[in-house]
């Protein structure tokens, strides 16, 4: 097959969370043990960073890539969903996976694999393994696609665990309260392995403390060590002054990753360097500054709080639940504009009711399907909305929305993308092409 081939048979025949929805998602390990198992358990020969949460966990993963790779480290990142290319999901040291090793492992296994029936998640968790562990690779950062527990990610041992914030996100899959996520979450810590927690949140601090006591897992919450001082966004750059109170020291970075939401993430990457570090990884004060002041260059990071334009400004952000909304807006208020044109568009397995009912209401929306069947419709989108007094109207497809926020927008305007992933991603794909 060809690599376009290849893609369209994993994209078609294999169940995708991301274009499906919850009938790709599976609720054990057994599909992942099996893959592993097949591939000569390639999990078993890396040094893993594991990363979980609800929001953050993708900056985060970006940035430990970041440093460890600076640090002079050949770094495996796995990360997902993609934006627009499917090999974002697996790098090494920032760059993609060749197209070619896909190519040659879906032709490798494919009939091991097809008597498995893997899903989509399944089988490309099984690639990251296999061109990890071939490529020998000193260590992986490995973002949990979903949950935690069940993940299929879940296979590994790390060296340590991140968990970052914890929201309302895929409630129907992992539960309805903050305790059943953060248990799910919390699924992802091992035994005597050190696990870090980037945020404390009270209706959760027992859920953390309870699992890493049963299984002797050191536990460190990030924000008792490390405290942000000051925070300001200046120069496309994130100022940020961090209080090391274990060293009674002030730390000041400049981030490439302008949300603000950030901030909190820092702090339990911080935490989970300093981990590595007593683990006998060699990472300098210098090191760790430069690193972060370039992860979107050394990773190829998109979509978080991105400017794709600046006449008229054009901004984007993944941010697609409660929490995440709720920083996007806080990020949207920091910018001085004279109207907000916002595309807007969400998955049709979420209520949204509490997204829309944050939404300013004397914006301009755009209301917009992106191209995956999980989509929304966008008619259905623009009724949700007027329930909540939005004004807006509907749009086919991103493209089209964005043609006329353009349009529309005049000087000292502001255009923002963003309700969900693919939303983000379809508006990155128009201005790459």
């Amino acid at each position: 097959m060809t690599y376009q081939q290849t893609l369209d048979y994993l994209f078609s025949l294999l169940p995708m969370y991301q274009r499906v929805g919850a009938v790709a998602y599976k609720t054990d390990l057994n599909n992942t043990i099996a893959i592993c198992k097949a591939l000569g358990n390639p999990e078993k020969k890396l040094k893993c960073v594991h990363v979980a949460g609800t929001n953050g966990k993708g900056s985060s993963s970006h940035m430990l890539a970041a440093v460890l790779q600076k640090a002079g480290y050949k770094t495996g990142l796995y990360t997902s969903p993609h934006l627009t290319d499917f090999r974002e999901r697996i790098s090494i040291n920032g760059k993609m996976i060749p197209k070619a090793e896909v190519v040659s492992f879906v032709e490798k296994h494919q009939a091991t694999f097809e008597t498995i029936k893997p899903s989509f998640f399944e089988w490309t968790v099984g690639l990251a393994f296999d061109y990890f562990a071939n490529q020998e690779v000193d260590v992986a950062v490995i973002e949990v696609g979903l949950g935690g527990r069940l993940d299929s990610t879940n296979v590994i041992t790390p060296v340590v665990s991140l968990i970052t914030n914890i929201g309302y996100d895929h409630t129907n899959l992992l539960g309805d309260s903050l305790q059943q996520i953060g248990t799910e979450k919390a699924g992802i810590i091992k035994q005597r392995i050190p696990v870090v927690i980037s945020q404390t949140q009270l209706e959760l601090i027992s859920v953390f403390s309870n699992t890493a006591k049963e299984l002797k897992a050191p536990l460190e919450f990030a924000d008792k060590n490390y405290k942000i001082i000051n925070s300001l966004v200046k120069n496309n750059f994130l100022h940020l002054e961090v209080l090391d109170k274990k060293r009674n020291r002030n730390l000041k970075f400049d981030l490439d990753l302008l949300g603000k939401y950030q901030a909190k993430n820092l702090l339990g990457v911080l935490n989970t360097l300093e981990v590595l570090k007593s683990k006998g990884f060699i990472i300098e004060d210098e090191v760790l500054y430069d690193a972060l002041h370039q992860v979107q260059q050394i990773t190829g990071l998109k979509g978080r709080w991105q400017i794709l334009k600046n006449k008229p400004l054009i901004i984007a952000d993944t941010g697609h639940n409660e929490d995440g909304i709720k920083e996007v807006l806080e990020n949207i208020n920091s910018q001085s504009y004279k109207q907000l044109h916002f595309i807007l568009g969400v998955v049709n397995d979420k209520d949204i009711t509490k997204i829309l009912k944050l939404l300013p209401k004397d914006a301009v929306y755009y209301f917009c399907k992106a191209n995956i069947p999980r989509a929304l419709p966008e008619t259905e989108l623009l009724a949700l909305a007027h329930k909540q007094k939005l004004k807006g109207e509907a749009y086919k497809t991103v493209a089209e929305a964005l043609k006329s926020a353009k349009k529309n927008t005049k000087a000292g305007g502001l255009i923002f993308i963003g309700g969900s992933t693919f939303t983000v991603a379809d508006a990155l794909l128009l201005f790459e092409e």
